[in-house]
């Protein structure tokens, strides 16, 4: 079900697009604000699959068709002194999975990934205004900082931007 770092063809490109611009005409805080099209969502994905490499994909694949269900890129802060921790971003499923688990299976993935990593934490930022501060809490993720209106979504619809921390030395995953 999930990929850490797959072949980037063009067929998953192509569908982490439709993913993303699906995510985002739904209503998803995925770096737009609706209504967008594949164009332009191509352009801002080029550019983080160009960060591939420092940083990492990881892919979620709905277990029987295969289809391509989430996607969140790990991001390298690039400086030494802030290795030991990944920001998460991008984090989407499909909306016509919401509300089948695909979320919490792929924070919890992620999370086991940065643990196998040997990192301390993950760092991840939302829109506030959406209940993403609760989901996010109910995978162990604490808010850290939120600057006040910092998000124009539209003319008198400014949204707080959120930052999340999960400590991983604090918190142990059953098994």
């Amino acid at each position: 079900m999930f990929t850490l770092d797959p072949e980037l063809t063009p067929r998953l490109r192509a569908d982490i697009v439709a993913v993303w611009t699906e995510v985002t005409n739904a209503g998803g805080a995925v770096g737009f604000v609706p209504p967008v099209t594949a164009e332009q969502v191509r352009v801002v994905a080029d550019q983080q699959f160009a960060g591939l490499g420092p940083d990492r994909l990881l892919i979620a694949n709905e277990a029987v068709t295969g289809r391509l269900a989430g996607v969140l890129f790990f991001e390298h802060p690039r400086v030494g002194h802030m290795r030991h921790w990944r920001l998460l971003k991008r984090v989407m499923i499909h909306p016509s999975l919401h509300g089948r688990g695909y979320g919490m299976r792929l924070m919890a993935e992620a999370e086991r990934v940065a643990r196998d990593w040997g990192l301390a934490a993950i760092r991840l930022t939302l829109r506030a205004g959406m209940g993403l501060e609760t989901f996010y809490g109910r995978c162990g993720y604490t808010e850290v900082g939120r600057v006040p209106g910092a998000i124009r979504v539209a003319p008198g619809d400014d949204r707080d931007d959120v930052t999340m921390w999960l400590d991983l030395s604090a918190r142990r995953t059953g098994g």
